[in-house]
């Protein structure tokens, strides 16, 4: 008998296919600015009890059947209401798909819209994950310079104009208009009709990512770009992550027809769908009590925000620059161009500050070296303190400043 070989499965991969990643898991700092976490003791544990209980009782039977491949209907119509009542969105029940969070959505936006080698904007510095995806997939990735007030329009229809010549038209635009992450501003009226305007002349669709509009403390509500939009190119994804809790994985998504009916075949041919169980729980939860437990956790997550933007103040005083977003879980703090925060993100860890450098965020892979992106949600006022004093410790050591 041959001796048996085992199979080299890294030499059969797609080429699609992710970089290997082994099961340890990233380790966490005990100030820990690194991940959009909420407050944990806010998490409505007990009413979520209550209300799975409740739709137990009412429908568990229904547990013995496949979910539908757009998720639980109940709640789809309570997305539907919810996007009229805060976003100005009009969106009927059967163009919502429930997913995994966000993430889940973009994803597989991405798998139905870009081949290797297509171009796609974003701004210049944005959602990793989203980066990490689109990389995967093969696009080429055009990063637009924002200010205060988001992407500069007149930038944005340079690039794409310049693209469009040379017979590389984008095949999406991606965007995260209000609380942007990383760099937590919020897109103007203006700017969102430009952006409009521009992407509707290059017949380029939009994604609108809409995580965190729910966490707004101060200033005026902007409509959604999907609300502004008469002509179906705008497609629209959000969260209860922030709202409620990560650990639930439950997003949604708003679409034309055309996309939203291949979501139905991926699911249908994978035999993938939304977790029922869950949905029972976040359906009755939101219809009795998210509204009040939103201005609950806003408070609380307001004053961290002011903390830590009173402690870099202190800390860092005019060594630094950094946001003061109107909502949202993290800051975007800019040291002088020739400090390089991506070099010690190990050596904060260490000394207890977990936070992710610029360069986690940059379109083109490498800029951004002298940003960080320090989250405020997890830890509490008091940790939020000790914990930026550390990090200026840190960066004091370091010859920073």
């Amino acid at each position: 008998m041959k001796k048996k070989k085992l199979i080299e499965f890294d030499k059969i991969l797609s080429k699609q296919a992710p970089p290997f990643r082994d099961r340890s898991e990233l380790p966490r700092g005990k100030y820990d600015f690194a991940i959009a976490y909420p407050d944990p003791d806010s998490l409505p544990i007990d009413d979520l009890v209550r209300a799975l209980t409740q739709g137990l009782s009412e429908e568990g039977s229904d547990l013995a059947l496949y979910p539908d491949v757009q998720g639980y209907g109940p709640l789809r119509e309570y997305v539907s209401h919810k996007l009229k009542r805060d976003r100005k969105m009009t969106v009927d029940p059967e163009q919502i798909v429930l997913g995994d969070g966000s993430s889940q959505h973009i994803s597989m936006i991405i798998d139905l819209l870009i081949d290797p080698g297509d171009t796609v904007i974003t701004e210049d510095f944005c959602y990793s994950n989203t980066l990490t995806k689109l990389k995967i997939s093969g696009a080429e990735i055009h990063g637009i310079e924002c200010d205060d007030s988001g992407m500069i329009s007149d930038t944005l229809e340079r690039v794409i104009a310049d693209l469009v010549a040379h017979e590389k038209r984008p095949k999406l635009i991606y965007t995260i208009p209000t609380f942007q992450n990383p760099q937590g501003w919020t897109m103007s009226l203006e700017r969102r009709k430009a952006l409009l305007d521009i992407a509707s002349f290059y017949e380029i669709p939009i994604l609108e990512d809409d995580c965190y509009v729910d966490l707004r403390y101060e200033g005026e509500n902007v409509p959604a770009i999907h609300s502004l939009d008469p002509t179906g190119q705008v497609m629209y994804v959000g969260s209860f992550s922030k709202t409620i809790a990560p650990g639930l994985r439950m997003g949604y998504f708003a679409g034309p027809e055309e996309i939203i009916g291949r979501f139905r075949m991926v699911r249908k041919t994978s035999g993938s769908g939304v977790n029922e169980f869950a949905a029972l729980a976040i359906h009755r939860y939101a219809i009795s009590g998210l509204d009040n437990h939103v201005k609950k956790i806003l408070k609380i997550q307001r004053d961290r925000r002011d903390t830590m933007v009173s402690t870099i103040g202190e800390m860092f005083g005019s060594n630094a620059k950094w946001s003061v977003p109107e909502g949202g879980l993290y800051l975007w703090m800019q040291m002088p161009d020739s400090v390089d925060l991506s070099s010690i993100t190990d050596q904060a860890l260490r000394a207890g500050v977990g936070y992710q450098p610029g360069t986690m965020f940059a379109a083109d892979g490498n800029s951004g070296e002298s940003y960080a992106r320090l989250c405020f949600g997890y830890n509490s006022p008091e940790d939020i303190s000790k914990g930026i004093e550390v990090l200026a410790g840190v960066f004091t050591k370091k010859g920073f400043f």
